[in-house]
């Protein structure tokens, strides 16, 4: 076994023996991704953020979502970089930086980016962030821009909401 293959082995055998998390690259986001998503999350209210690490303000809303993914822990937030794959590491370390490595993440992979966008919403002209509200029968909204703790709030009221009796 070579050095280059040697390193990578004992890392991950020192992360597991002192119980450190190992971070899972973003999931390749092709086309039928966003059906996938949908197909996981049957009967579950979510969140879907796109992100960009090339969008500042999706950058400056980084830690107000790392504050609702704490305190809302019920909530499902499912996080999609709308970047290259190559850009995994960056993305990994803007993840990691406001601890949403630990949720499900995703990265484009499919250079017909505008075939993407389109699978997830036909009326979404690509401007980031753009966040998705789902509810438990995936009713769904969308809105772009950075969006306040009291919007976040008003959203979740709709998509959390117990149901009738």
């Amino acid at each position: 076994m070579t050095l280059k293959k040697l390193i990578p082995c004992l890392a991950f055998i020192f992360l597991n023996a002192f119980n450190i998390p190992v971070q899972a690259d973003p999931a390749a986001f092709t086309s039928g991704s966003y059906r996938q998503i949908l197909a996981n999350n049957l009967n579950q209210p979510f969140m879907l953020v796109v992100w960009s690490i090339n969008c500042p303000s999706c950058l400056k809303d980084m830690e107000l979502l790392s504050n609702i993914h704490k305190s809302r822990p019920e909530l499902k937030m499912i996080m999609l970089a709308a970047d290259e794959p190559s850009a995994t590491e960056q993305i990994q370390s803007t993840l990691e930086k406001h601890q949403l490595s630990d949720i499900e993440n995703w990265v484009y992979a499919d250079d017909n980016t505008k075939k993407l966008q389109f699978e997830i919403d036909p009326k979404w002209y690509g401007e980031l962030p753009r966040t998705y509200f789902f509810d438990k029968a995936h009713q769904r909204t969308g809105v772009s821009g950075v969006l306040s703790k009291q919007d976040y709030d008003e959203m979740f009221a709709k998509i959390l909401k117990p149901e009738p009796k």
